[in-house]
């Protein structure tokens, strides 16, 4: 097993946290917690705990936002058919419900079209603005894609439709011709919060259309839980206009969610849980995005625009089936993918993984690739057929630039795109065994030492007896977690357990121990370590560890109690050396 690093902040400022700490009178641990989280002042404070939807942006700001809600308007007065088109993953689908669910209130002319990941790939295609053309449609909105559409943008203007692109990816040198295009992150918009989801852009139009209506918000804020998924899972960062959304959205989705989001609540045990983020990347999420990778789109788009809640159930329940036939495929090829790995001296030593075979599905070869990055730590890229050709997913370790390491075989690939921890590529098969040589002597050249041991980031060190349940209710406020405002971690060092440590689990592979400061304490807290079974020797014969955790609510016999859930233990030992 590869010994983890701990990366622990800097404290903030002392004289920062002295001084909200006393504004908010608050423990000077939960002070530095806020200040390192760039929240110095009480405003922020207020933002940061008690965020208002009335904190949001004017949906003006952003660039062309007006252009686009006056055609919006001139579609509805004119009775035209408008198409919202959408990329095939959460993030997409989201942003379609969205646009659809509140246009609906006004106009009745609305379709709706996904691209087929197989066919027609990601973003604006041909098909599509055919399918515009063929059903009357002279207003297509597009959302979570369009950024780099030049050709189909040029298409849709050919055949006199008019395109509204609303994006949130970073665009290229040359923007489309399109009607309106609302995207923060054009160098050209000044709009303040570049970090929206794509649901978040196609939002902020819907909610420029309610102002300019006059119409009462509340409608639209109905659609605060399906903004709230895509924000979850886009992984875009809490912050800002993403973390009210967000805080609001999980209002609405604990509270009062569409029914095909109630249908998958059901589905996945949550009904009776307070939802988190963490519930809508691990358990939510990957159910819509399933119906995109593996079949389509739609069914995911329909389940979440439905107010019949019989269709709902039936829809949700085949979504989970897809899910769980795509579970079972990423952990089919993960196996076979690791014991490729396994069998090849070669491999098992490199310092990137290149795996392919042509049978695997190129719907689940992205979620595979992260799998095999957190098995061997190192850049991963995974191949399949498609076509005629060789396509497949890539991902990074923190901190090495794999869209880099790719660019350097440009030479050998027919195309790819990403970004730094992320990116898809597409090669002839003749050119296979040239890419692994090129890509694995770029990376063993340009990875540090430190870049292939993997890191927990860590926010303090504190002690057992700061784990209070006042502490604990302060640091609860911090949610929702998510980038940028990830769940408070901290280290405490030279801990013991007190003589209660046991062994748990079908195969005895987890701990539960009973922590102290110190031997002799009396103050014990609940811990769990899931997979750190290995420790129970060194532990059980009193030796000081030092422990990286994260803090819970166990609600267990109609109890509820502090536990520390472990994150990582290095013996002291291996911190002295």
């Amino acid at each position: 097993m590869i010994e983890k690093r701990w990366l622990i902040k800097e404290k903030a400022d002392t004289k920062k946290v002295d001084k909200l700490s006393s504004l908010l009178n608050i423990d000077k641990k939960i002070g530095n917690l806020l200040v390192q989280r760039g929240i110095e002042t009480y405003e922020e404070a207020r933002v940061f705990f008690r965020p208002e939807l009335s904190d949001l942006h004017d949906p003006f700001l952003m660039k062309d936002m007006d252009k686009a809600v006056a055609r919006i308007t001139k579609a509805i007065e004119n009775d035209e058919h408008i198409l919202i088109y959408g990329d095939y993953d959460v993030d997409g689908t989201t942003a379609v419900a969205v646009v659809y669910n509140y246009l609906k209130t006004f106009h009745d002319k609305l379709w709706f079209y996904i691209p087929d990941r197989y066919n027609e790939g990601y973003g604006i295609s041909f098909q599509g603005i055919d399918y515009a053309k063929d059903n009357n449609c002279s207003l297509v909105i597009s959302v979570d894609c369009g950024i780099k559409a030049i050709e189909k943008t040029q298409y849709a203007n050919e055949k006199e439709i008019d395109l509204i692109i609303c994006d949130h990816h970073n665009p290229g040198a040359e923007l489309p011709e399109a009607y309106a295009i609302l995207d923060p992150k054009r160098p050209d918009c000044d709009y303040p919060y570049k970090e929206l989801s794509g649901a978040g852009v196609a939002f902020k139009l819907m909610q420029a259309l309610c102002q300019t209506k006059k119409a009462p918000p509340e409608v639209l804020y109905k659609n605060l839980d399906l903004v709230v998924v895509s924000i979850g899972s886009d992984i875009v960062p809490l912050t800002g206009e993403n973390r009210i959304l967000s805080y609001y959205g999980l209002q609405q989705l604990n509270n009062d969610p569409c029914p095909g989001l109630k249908s998958i609540i059901t589905i996945t045990g949550l009904t009776d849980k307070e939802i988190q983020v963490n519930d809508i990347v691990f358990k939510i999420g990957p159910r819509i995005n399933a119906a995109g990778r593996m079949e389509s789109g739609k069914t995911a788009v329909e389940l979440l625009i439905t107010e019949n809640d019989k269709f709902a159930e039936k829809t949700g329940l085949e979504i989970n089936v897809i899910n769980s036939t795509r579970k079972e495929l990423d952990h089919n090829i993960t196996d076979k993918a690791l014991k490729m790995i396994a069998e090849s001296e070669i491999s098992k030593n490199a310092y990137s993984t290149v795996v392919y075979s042509e049978d695997w599905h190129k719907g689940v070869i992205g979620i595979v690739a992260s799998r095999l990055t957190e098995t061997y730590y190192r850049p991963t890229v995974v191949l399949t057929k498609s076509n005629g050709m060789i396509t497949g997913s890539a991902r990074s370790v923190p901190g090495y630039n794999l869209y880099e390491a790719i660019e350097t075989c440009s030479d050998l690939l027919e195309n790819f795109g990403g970004h730094m921890y992320a990116a898809g590529l597409t090669l002839k098969i003749e050119n296979l065994e040239p890419f692994k040589q090129k890509f694995e002597n770029y990376v063993k050249q340009t990875i540090t030492e430190e870049q292939r041991i993997p890191v927990i980031n860590a926010d303090m060190t504190i002690e057992i007896k700061d784990i209070t349940p006042k502490f604990y209710r302060l640091l609860k406020q911090f949610a929702p977690f998510g980038p940028g405002n990830m769940t408070p971690t901290f280290v405490s060092k030279g801990v013991y357990d007190n003589g209660s440590a046991k062994l748990v689990g079908k195969n005895s592979d987890h701990i539960k121990l009973k922590l102290i400061q110190h031997l002799g304490d009396n103050r014990c807290i609940d811990s769990i370590g899931f997979n750190f079974g290995h420790f129970f020797e060194y532990i059980k014969e009193y030796n000081a560890f030092n422990l990286c955790y994260q803090i819970f609510e166990n609600h267990f016999m109609n109890q509820t109690f502090l536990q520390v859930l472990i994150k990582d233990i290095h013996s002291v030992k291996i911190n002295e050396e």
